[in-house]
């Protein structure tokens, strides 16, 4: 880890290890800095915001609080985007008619309250921009994403298409929507399609039932031929030496 050295200790927001029993470990080491990293790259209140409530929510109760430091997203760190765009090169993007960017979704009225004037996300050009108004913006940061991406991997602009999977309930939440896409681009023609999940840096049952086997069945009924899922870089030797320098720039 170069000159900089720390411990590194993994909590789960909803599961084992918990954050209490990890953290309550990290109390007794008596740190005199923690830095919080949720892994998701783009914030969102019901993720990275989740975790930074419970671990302020625990750290409060403490006699004596250290530095806390926390890393709220890293959807723009060339180190993450190159991880990305590492584990993409196993596949040829001309061999592909569309490539589909998806992220998870979320009601649209959660990226409503980003917004303190009370104008909702459609006002602000998410999908066209990153500014100072939208920067904590998920969709913002989703549409931004692909833009570094599809830059990166040297997409046409009619090559790709950015969507959002795994709505809930009857709320609107952020469109277009993914299988709906699937289902259209199948429909007008698309025979192969390549599928990136960059919301997420694990793969886990959003990407490999939803994308793999969910949408890819939606994609075959509907006349495509082949859909393929970028792997998330998981446990690659490369993302984790991005994880350490993400962490070192804080320390």
């Amino acid at each position: 880890m170069g000159h900089k050295q720390f411990d590194v200790e993994l909590a789960m927001r909803y599961g084992n290890p918990s954050m209490n029993s990890i953290l309550e470990k990290m109390r007794l080491a008596n740190y005199d800095q923690i830095i919080i990293f949720p892994l998701y790259p783009q914030y969102a209140s019901a993720t990275t915001g989740s975790i930074i409530e419970k671990a302020f929510k625990i750290i409060s109760k403490w006699w004596v609080i250290p530095e806390i430091k926390v890393i709220g997203q890293f959807y723009d760190d060339y180190r993450y985007l190159d991880c990305v765009k590492k584990v993409a090169s196993s596949f040829d993007m001309s061999e592909y008619d569309h490539i589909l960017f998806s992220y998870h979704g979320v009601p649209e009225r959660h990226v409503n309250k980003v917004y303190l004037d009370g104008t909702p996300c459609k006002d602000h050009y998410c999908d066209q921009e990153i500014n100072n108004e939208n920067k904590l913006c998920y969709k913002a940061t989703c549409y931004a994403t692909t833009a570094h991406l599809s830059k990166m991997l040297k997409l046409s602009e009619d090559k790709f298409t950015t969507t959002f999977q795994s709505r809930l309930g009857r709320d609107p939440w952020l469109e277009p929507y993914t299988d709906q896409t699937v289902e259209h681009l199948a429909k007008k023609g698309v025979k192969k399609m390549l599928v990136f999940s960059p919301a997420f840096v694990a793969d886990c049952l959003e990407t490999i039932l939803e994308i793999s086997e969910e949408n890819q069945e939606i994609f075959l009924e509907n006349g495509g031929e082949r859909l393929d899922l970028v792997p998330a870089l998981n446990d690659s030797e490369d993302w984790a030496k991005c994880v350490v320098k993400i962490i070192q720039d804080y320390i």
